[in-house]
């Protein structure tokens, strides 16, 4: 294998998608991961020039550190890992659910943690070596809905700093890429996400393409490693108090 080589997580539909495309069409060789989204990976395979495709359910943590460890044997020039795959499922501040909580906190934070350790310790590449954690704007504009989710968030955010220290070598990166309101989610109809993705300082709406086109440049550049870099038209230095569905249907101003 020729090509540079990146594991997209998620890498089938929505950002996940687009990532993959991105490194795709840059000239990777683009490993396409997905749980549920078989068609639609293998699709976007036979797109681009050079891809294939792994299944996994992530709320397995050891499997998932298995297929991790397969790949660093398949893989001659593994250059990057981007963690992308994410459940966003509604719960209150008022009272966490454990069964929401549970399934966020290990989807979205702790089996790509592993993930990111278990690459870091064994993936070959002939240049260092690229983690880009797929985290949100929460992080730093946090509300009270979908508490498990930003939770999970926060959790996976507070990894990137300790992996770029302790787990990388001096040629690697860790990287955090925190995408703000892009495509439609949960229960929102196209019209609804049309209104709540211009609610950023910007007014406009941050695309898929944006945020796949920062992944790429994380992935070939040299930024100091434990950075995070925020895609979302300046969304995340606003101080919005609810999630940007329920404020579009609320009909509040940014």
């Amino acid at each position: 294998m020729t090509r540079p080589a990146v594991l997209v997580t998620g890498g089938a539909k929505r950002i996940g998608g687009a990532i993959s495309r991105a490194f795709g069409e840059a000239g990777w060789h683009v490993v396409i991961h997905f749980h549920s989204s078989g068609d639609a990976a293998r699709e976007l395979a036979a797109e681009l020039p050079d891809a294939q495709t792994i299944s996994c359910d992530l709320a397995d943590g050891d499997a998932a550190v298995e297929m991790i460890e397969r790949l660093a044997g398949d893989l001659g020039d593994w250059r990057a890992l981007v963690n992308c795959a994410s459940l966003f499922e509604p719960d209150p501040a008022t009272e966490l659910d454990p069964e929401t909580n549970e399934r966020a906190m290990t989807v979205n934070a702790r089996t790509p943690t592993r993930m990111a350790q278990a690459y870091l310790a064994h993936a070959r590449a002939s240049r260092g070596r690229h983690v880009i954690q797929v985290t949100d704007q929460k992080l730093a504009n946090p509300n009270p809905d979908f508490f498990s989710y930003t939770m999970s968030k926060h959790a996976f955010d507070a990894t990137i700093a300790m992996l770029a220290m302790g787990a990388a070598r001096a040629e690697d990166r860790v990287y955090g890429l925190a995408p703000g309101a892009i495509l439609p989610s949960h229960d929102q109809s196209g019209e609804e996400a049309q209104r709540s993705h211009r609610m950023n300082l910007l007014r406009r709406r941050t695309s898929a393409r944006e945020v796949a086109e920062a992944a790429l440049f994380l992935a070939e550049g040299t930024l100091a490693s434990g950075q995070t870099l925020f895609c979302d038209s300046g969304q995340h230095l606003l101080d919005q108090p609810r999630d940007v569905i329920y404020l579009a249907r609320e009909g509040r101003a940014v």
